[in-house]
């Protein structure tokens, strides 16, 4: 499996420097081909266009807000969105929509094409599924709280848990 964090960061044939939605698509048609020829999935992650946030209503991401060309829709299998309502919606006006996610499959080339509810859980940066109670409510609350430092922020590894003592 080959994951790219994010496809919008990666440069194109020389030759199209400048043109950026036909490096874009070649990119995501070099792509397409390398986990044809490796047989495995690539997961590429996607920018969207700045016009969901301009769009009057909704804001919920449709294939169309996909970044810089129509090939990352083209050449996909999958395309999901994770949509976070509370993330545009004043969590005092609209309570009910604290953490409330829907994992949109947009395009699905041999399946259905639906939304799935989700629970993101911020205290945890995690999802859980919005219809068991028992996953939304506080299991974590005894826990203690570490905290980690990375290595790749310059830092040398810090943190507070116990279990680094043991080594």
């Amino acid at each position: 499996m080959i994951i790219i964090d994010y496809l919008q960061l990666m440069t194109g044939p020389p030759e199209l420097k400048g043109m950026r939605e036909q490096e874009v698509s070649a990119i995501s048609r070099s792509l397409k081909a390398i986990a044809k020829e490796l047989n495995i999935p690539i997961i590429a992650l996607s920018q969207l266009s700045r016009a969901v946030e301009t769009r009057g209503g909704t804001k919920r991401p449709q294939l169309s807000d996909l970044r810089e060309s129509g090939a990352i829709e083209q050449d996909a299998d999958i395309v999901m969105f994770i949509h976070r309502p509370d993330y545009y919606a004043s969590s005092e006006e609209h309570p009910e929509l604290v953490g409330l996610t829907d994992i949109i499959i947009a395009k699905h080339r041999n399946g259905e094409v639906r939304d799935v509810q989700m629970k993101f859980r911020h205290s945890e940066v995690k999802f859980v599924d919005s219809t068991d109670a028992k996953l939304d409510m506080d299991v974590f609350s005894n826990d203690r709280i570490e905290t980690f430092s990375s290595k790749m922020n310059g830092a040398e590894f810090v943190s507070n848990s116990d279990f680094d003592k043991d080594f």
